[in-house]
């Protein structure tokens, strides 16, 4: 058997560097003076999420309120709660903006232009799944686009979009499950 060899990984900076920098670049605020990635373009794809989350509020709140129908009351509690979860979503998302030095663009005005998802009411219940279902499919695809972008560029950023995801991942897997109870087959393929 070959001899194991013990050799330990040095830190990149040693402390005193560390303290040293973190005292030089107040101004950098919490970004830090190590930050690789590109923050102005971070902000703008963090403007587009918000965007995103924004509509999907909209619309799943709409949808609670809305649904009629037999069984429908099961169907707007499940659209409140993916309501009530985007709009958590809304705030990480908004809270990383702040931190990285921009301002949130909370304005209704171009809100759909800005979204990746879009606003459709639907015209029954099913309609109403249907819809939430392509939406959490393309917020899915669009984190996971995101997450391979900020890579190890920007680990606070794509570990907040990693959570955001698995959340997503839930809703459209339960957007599936009431579409198949709904329908019997899904409309969607797989």
């Amino acid at each position: 058997m070959g001899q194991a060899t013990n050799i330990a990984k040095p830190f990149l900076t040693d402390v005193q560097t560390l303290r040293d920098r973190a005292r030089k670049n107040l101004n950098d605020g919490a970004i830090g003076s190590n930050y690789v990635g590109d923050v102005s373009k971070t902000i703008e794809i963090l403007q587009a999420v918000l965007a995103t989350e924004l509509v999907c509020v909209l619309r799943y709140t709409m949808h609670s309120i809305a649904a009629s129908g037999i069984s429908s009351e099961s169907v707007k509690a499940e659209f409140a709660v993916h309501a009530k979860e985007e709009l958590d979503h809304v705030h990480m998302v908004a809270e990383r903006i702040n931190q990285l030095g921009g301002t949130p663009n909370f304005n209704p005005e171009g809100l759909a232009t800005r979204s990746a998802s879009q606003y459709v009411e639907g015209e029954n219940l099913v309609d109403m799944i249907k819809e939430n279902l392509i939406a959490e499919r393309i917020a899915v695809d669009h984190y996971r686009e995101l997450i391979r972008y900020f890579g190890d560029d920007d680990p606070g950023t794509k570990t907040m979009i990693q959570g955001i995801l698995r959340v997503e991942e839930e809703h459209a897997d339960d957007m599936h499950d009431l579409l198949v109870a709904h329908e019997g087959t899904p409309m969607l393929p797989g």
